[in-house]
C-alpha cells in the first residue's frame, strides 16, 4: 500500500513518482542535489530548490521550467546562517502540498580539526545538524497531519566509518543517519504513512570533491558513482520504505561488515581507508 505521492510502477524498474505536490531541495545548484532536482522533474514533481548561489538556481529552474512544463521555485538562502535557515524553514512549513523534503546541503573541510578554523567548524555543524533538524521539524509537521510524505537526509558512508582529517563531516553525518532512524521508529509507532530516508552515498562525481581540490586519479575508479545513479537508487529505496540506502553494492558490504568488526579492528581499517591517498594539501572529505 503506498501513499499518495508514492504510486508504483509496473516497469522492472520501480520508482519514486510524485503526485501533486512540490518537492524540497536543499544544495539544488549542483551535485546530488541537482541531481535530485532534475529527476523529480522528470516525474513532473513541482520542486522549491533552494541553495546560495542564486544565479545557478535561476539557470537551473529556467532550464527545468521550459523542458518539463513544471513549476519551480527557488530561495537563495545560506543555511548555516539563522537568518537563511529561518526563512527556509518558513518556505518549508509554509508548503501546504510539500511531498518530498530533500536536506542536502553540506560541505567538507580538510586537516585537523585543532588546526581547523573554527567558525568552519561549526558552520557545517550547523548546516548539516541543526539546519537539516529545522526543516525536518517543519517538514514533519506539515506531512504528518496529511498522512503523506518523504525525507530524505543526503548522509555519507562516512557515517559508518570515520576518518583522520574529516572528524566533523563523519560526526554530522553519523547524526543525520541516527536521527533519521529515529524518526523512521516514530513513525512506525504512530502508523503514520510519511516515510523518512538516509541516503548515505560513498564517492560521487560533483563539486564536492573539486572544491576540496581531491584528485579522482588517486581513488580506483570503481568506487566512483554519478549523481544521477545515487538518486535513482535513492528515489526507488524510499518507494519501498526503505530508511537506510547505501548506494552501490561495494558500500553496502563495506557498510555491513565494518560495522560488525570489533573495535581495535574497526579503528585499523577506518586508519588505512581510501581518502588517506586523496588529500590534497592537508586532507580531504567525501560525501
Amino acid at each position: 500500500m503506498f501513499a499518495a505521492g508514492f504510486r508504483k510502477n509496473n516497469t522492472a524498474c520501480e520508482r519514486y513518482t510524485a503526485g501533486v505536490g512540490t518537492a524540497v531541495i536543499t544544495g539544488a545548484s549542483s551535485g546530488i542535489g541537482e541531481a535530485f532536482a532534475r529527476a523529480l522533474a522528470r516525474r513532473g514533481q513541482a520542486l522549491l530548490l533552494i541553495a546560495r548561489r542564486e544565479d545557478r538556481l535561476a539557470a537551473l529552474a529556467e532550464e527545468l521550467r521550459a523542458r518539463h512544463g513544471i513549476r519551480v521555485e527557488t530561495l537563495a538562502a545560506d543555511l548555516a546562517s539563522s537568518g537563511g535557515l529561518a526563512r527556509a524553514a518558513e518556505a518549508v512549513g509554509g508548503t501546504a502540498d510539500l511531498t518530498l523534503l530533500v536536506n542536502n546541503a553540506g560541505f567538507g573541510t580538510r586537516g585537523y580539526f585543532h588546526e581547523g578554523v573554527l567558525e568552519e567548524q561549526e558552520r557545517m555543524h550547523r548546516l548539516h545538524v541543526m539546519a537539516a533538524l529545522r526543516l525536518t521539524h517543519a517538514a514533519l509537521n506539515v506531512m504528518i497531519p496529511r498522512g503523506e510524505g518523504g525525507v530524505i537526509q543526503v548522509a555519507s558512508v562516512a557515517a559508518f566509518a570515520r576518518s583522520s582529517y574529516n572528524a566533523s563531516y563523519c560526526a554530522t553525518k553519523s547524526w543525520m543517519t541516527v536521527f533519521t532512524e529515529g524518526l523512521h521508529l516514530e513513525l512506525r509507532e504512530m502508523g503514520s504513512r510519511v516515510r523518512v530516508q538516509a541516503l548515505c552515498p560513498g564517492f560521487t562525481y560533483s563539486e564536492f570533491h573539486d572544491v576540496l581540490g581531491v584528485d579522482r586519479k588517486t581513488i580506483a575508479s570503481w568506487l566512483w558513482m554519478r549523481a544521477d545513479e545515487v538518486v535513482e537508487e535513492s528515489l526507488r529505496g524510499l518507494e519501498r520504505g526503505r530508511w537506510l540506502v547505501i548506494p552501490g553494492r561495494i558500500y553496502r558490504w563495506f557498510a555491513t561488515v565494518v560495522s560488525k568488526l570489533p573495535v581495535r579492528l574497526r579503528l585499523a581499517v577506518e586508519a588505512r581507508n581510501p581518502q588517506r591517498k586523496a588529500r590534497v594539501g592537508g586532507g580531504f572529505v567525501s560525501r
